[in-house]
């Protein structure tokens, strides 16, 4: 029997379109990039013969003239691959076009369904979506070439951002294609042969260039073969999941499942795009899905999918699976803390890449959002490992100089973005290289996401280390270091514990083996991973992820007491954030090797707190799990903080307010000088207090203002931290509101037993119960169009089909609606192995990879309702 690999049905799927992509210059989005990075598809791409593969929202003129595989022909096929909805790829589409006049043929791919386009709640196109933008595309592309006819004709001094201001608004923002065409020469007779060229080929261009869109939604970011989320900056990512009403917590989330069926205008367009995908999905993966659901909007979801299938799906050769989907927003927890996994410590303490700059639904746009605010800003999944600066720092027993000078090409070759680095550029850079130690500020670190298709004999590496915790995980990457160390034949002399890795022994290893550029080139995947297991275990990152563990311990073990002690605990998170807030204050700048914990960090923990406190204590009558006394004096510690460190505190329920709480501690410092100031001049100059205390009630009156002032201000704060305690209680009232949980929360508790720190989180839990064949209350199936047809007919004549379980698929698909963590995954593999079932292939996905940091925006940062 086959084994499911997501990754390689990417790939497949890539082998299929290679007669459309052969000899074309590929153009992707951002998403679409994300994703090839994860599946290793380039070298594909290269081998299917494209010409050139290029950012779509950073396109240039230059593009044309680079070239893959030496084919000097003119590149008359270009090909768009897409994540997002083509609405919103329709600028730089029509960009590329205007870029490329000798192109004739355009072909456009996207992850987004031809269906799933016209039941977007805010697309403007019909269920013909593909034919209606195949025909919109022409029409504004033949009326754009007119315009430039027009005023190319009318002056040479064209500036074609004016002619392409009638598409919208937005539009002058981009990079215009006159910019670009200054680029092809050096002299003006190149940009004049270039227009000549250009205007030859307009009369007729329109005519003879051919449109076509087609589905491509194999656009996914796999981890592993068996692990994948959505590209962070993909239309079904970025979608709304909740609109804004009392169940909801974030556009990001799902809302809380309360039970109540939810009208069919109030489907959120993240639960659509989701449906459409997972079905397609299934489909390029011939899998027959059997439906099951845990959550309000995991139900929405399931019903979509149920009504999408047809006699024809159930009557194709498919391999049967089943699909379990969750709502993130019944477990809240184990995102918010911090595991014990290697992959989730090397996530949060790399840099990630920015995000592409997008523009968008323009201000004129016929396209109102209806359903707020839908675009959510996902954290990139692409990492910078800061390789260049882990291979050169000071060791005496290497030549900095020549070491430098073996990696600098290779580390400019490596970094894919920025692949319009002039050679110059290099030149200068090895000038420097022998003449200073200038590479670790000379050369960025290395762009790029973790190489999941690199393999260390047959191991992947990624697969490996996403189900292992931190100690076990490091340990695995020094024996493949050692390994790669003794087929390179490398000598090296550093003593190295077993059963355990640190920093100062991987380093050492990393250097051995990148001294040569062959071998940093065959190891790069055990190199690249190796340092960015260096970078987790840096005494920075590691010691304020284990100051958040040790805090999630006293928290849990708190909420096992009373809720005055969690109560106390939280208390003193928030008021020994002050000293890092005062320490920022005066160096400008916020040191994390002190172990200390920001502000951010004990509100993520005052979340944290809330969440236990709902599950172990009762709701008091001030709405909330604690007392009012208790909620009082947490209440005017946030407040106390965010009085004397502004700074540290830039969240979006203070939005408006930050200006005016900076500006205030600046007044008190600088009244606080003057007043130093005059004292001693008073002493010096007026000893005898001769005059008295001359001014005293002016004094008076401007501290009368001042103290007004302040109180308003305060007044308004204590309004916004009350709104910020009203979202808290809604927080810690998850158990309660979600009916699932309080219908199968001892089911779900059964037969689990440890610490209650150490206990596994809500996904581990009810896989165990399903792949047990236990009763789990709120998991509902839902029938397929024959059960549906055998359930309400045949059924009369005893012909009914039974229920069937989860647990009786060999193949199951968990997805997570509202995006996983590292400790799910190695959670997910503890739960199959503890099945007994060996023959069960597991799969994980979810909408995005979630860190800590990411759930603290999502729930009271830029992408909350707050």
């Amino acid at each position: 029997m086959a084994v499911v690999d997501v990754t390689k049905s990417c790939l497949d799927s890539i082998n299929q379109i290679s007669e459309h992509i052969e000899g074309a210059i590929v153009y992707l989005d951002a998403g679409c990039t994300e994703s090839f990075q994860f599946i290793g598809a380039f070298p594909l791409l290269l081998d299917l013969g494209v010409r050139a593969v290029c950012s779509l929202e950073n396109m240039s003129s230059l593009d044309s003239v680079v070239d893959w595989n030496s084919n000097f022909d003119p590149a008359t096929k270009i090909v768009v691959m897409t994540s997002r909805l083509l609405s919103d790829a329709h600028r730089y589409i029509l960009r590329c076009l205007t870029t490329h006049p000798g192109v004739c043929r355009c072909m456009i791919f996207t992850s987004i369904s031809e269906i799933a386009h016209s039941a977007f709640p805010d697309s403007p196109l019909g269920p013909d979506a593909f034919n209606e933008y195949e025909s919109l595309l022409l029409q504004d592309y033949e009326e754009l070439l007119k315009k430039f006819e027009t005023k190319f004709r009318e002056s040479e001094n064209i500036n074609l951002t004016e002619n392409l201001s009638f598409v919208d608004e937005g539009w002058s923002q981009l990079q215009s294609s006159e910019d670009n065409i200054s680029h092809l020469g050096a002299s003006p007779s190149g940009k004049n042969q270039y227009k000549a060229n250009l205007i030859s080929q307009m009369e007729d261009v329109g005519q003879k260039l051919v449109v076509s869109v087609h589905h491509f939604p194999m656009i996914l970011c796999p981890f592993s073969p068996r692990v994948f989320v959505l590209p962070s900056e993909g239309s079904v990512a970025e979608a709304c999941l909740s609109t804004k009403h009392e169940d909801s917590l974030s556009p990001g989330l799902p809302p809380l499942s309360t039970g109540l069926p939810s009208d069919g205008d109030d489907v959120p367009p993240g639960a659509t795009l989701t449906a459409h995908l997972l079905y397609h999905l299934a489909a390029k993966m011939d899998l027959k899905m059997e439906i099951f659901s845990f959550g309000d909007l995991s139900k929405t979801v399931g019903k979509i999918l149920t009504d999408m299938s047809s006699l024809y799906d159930v009557g194709r050769r498919k391999r049967s699976a089943g699909l379990l989907l969750i709502d993130r927003t019944l477990d809240l927890l184990t995102p918010c803390c911090h595991g014990d996994s290697l992959y989730d410590r090397m996530f949060s303490s790399l840099i990630h890449r920015e995000r592409t700059t997008f523009y968008g639904h323009t201000k004129g746009s016929q396209m109102q959002l209806k359903h707020g605010p839908f675009i959510l800003q996902r954290a990139p999944l692409d990492v910078q490992i800061p390789l260049a600066k882990i291979l050169s720092e000071e060791d005496p027993k290497v030549d900095y100089s020549r070491f430098s000078e073996s990696i600098e090409a290779f580390i400019r070759g490596w970094d894919s973005f920025n692949s319009s680095s002039q050679i110059v550029e290099s030149i200068n850079l090895s000038n420097k290289v022998h003449n200073e130690n200038s590479l670790p500020s000379e050369v960025q670190p290395l762009s790029g996401s973790f190489v999941c298709t690199e393999h260390f004999r047959g191991t992947p590496y990624i697969e490996a280390i996403l189900d292992r915790r931190t100690k076990d995980g490091a340990v695995l990457v020094k024996k493949w270091l050692q390994e790669s160390l003794r087929r390179e034949n490398v000598t090296f002399n550093v003593r190295s514990r077993p059963g355990i890795a640190t920093k100062s022994e991987l380093q050492p290893m990393i250097k051995a083996l990148a001294k040569s550029q062959s071998s940093l080139l065959r190891n790069r995947g055990i190199i690249q991973l190796a340092a960015a297991t260096i970078v987790a275990l840096d005494e920075a990152h590691r010691d304020r992820w284990d100051a958040f563990i040790s805090a999630e311990k006293i928290l849990s073990v708190s909420a096992g007491d009373t809720s005055q002690s969690l109560a106390a605990q939280i208390g003193d998170l928030i008021n020994k954030s002050v000293l890092l807030g005062s320490h920022a204050q005066k160096n400008g700048k916020v040191e994390p090797s002190q172990g200390l914990l920001s502000f951010q960090d004990a509100l993520l923990l005052t979340i944290v707190g809330y969440i236990l406190a709902g599950e172990n204590f009762p709701t008091s009558g001030s709405g909330g799990p604690f007392s009012w006394q208790e909620e009082r004096l947490l209440k005017e510690a946030i407040v106390d903080v965010i009085v004397e460190s502004p700074s540290v505190a830039k969240l979006k329920f203070l939005h408006g307010l930050m200006e005016e709480l900076e500006a205030n501690i600046s007044k008190k410092k600088l009244e606080e000088t003057k007043k130093e100031t005059s004292n001693d001049s008073q002493i010096d100059d007026f000893e005898d207090d001769q005059w008295g205390n001359w001014g005293d009630d002016a004094d008076h009156e401007d501290n009368k203002e001042q103290a007004y002032g302040d109180m308003q201000l305060k007044l308004e704060l204590r309004d916004r931290v009350d709104n910020l305690f009203k979202f808290l209680h809604k927080v810690s009232d998850l158990k309660r509101r979600n009916i699932p949980l309080r219908e199968g929360a001892s089911t779900l508790e059964s037969n689990l037993t440890g610490d209650p720190y150490t206990d596994k989180g809500f996904i581990y839990k009810l896989i165990v119960r399903v792949l047990g064949k236990y009763y789990v209350p709120g998991l509902e199936y839902h029938s397929s169009t024959v059960g549906r047809l055998f359930k309400s007919g045949f059924g009369r004549f005893g012909l009914g089909q039974a229920k069937p379980s989860l647990a009786d698929q060999n193949i199951i698909l968990v997805f997570v609606i509202g995006g996983i963590n590292g400790r799910e995954v190695r959670e997910v593999q503890e739960a199959l192995s503890e099945s007994g079932r060996p023959d069960i292939e597991l799969i994980l996905g979810g909408t995005t990879f979630l860190t800590p940091e990411d759930m603290l925006d999502l729930l009271v940062g830029d992408s909350s309702f707050m």
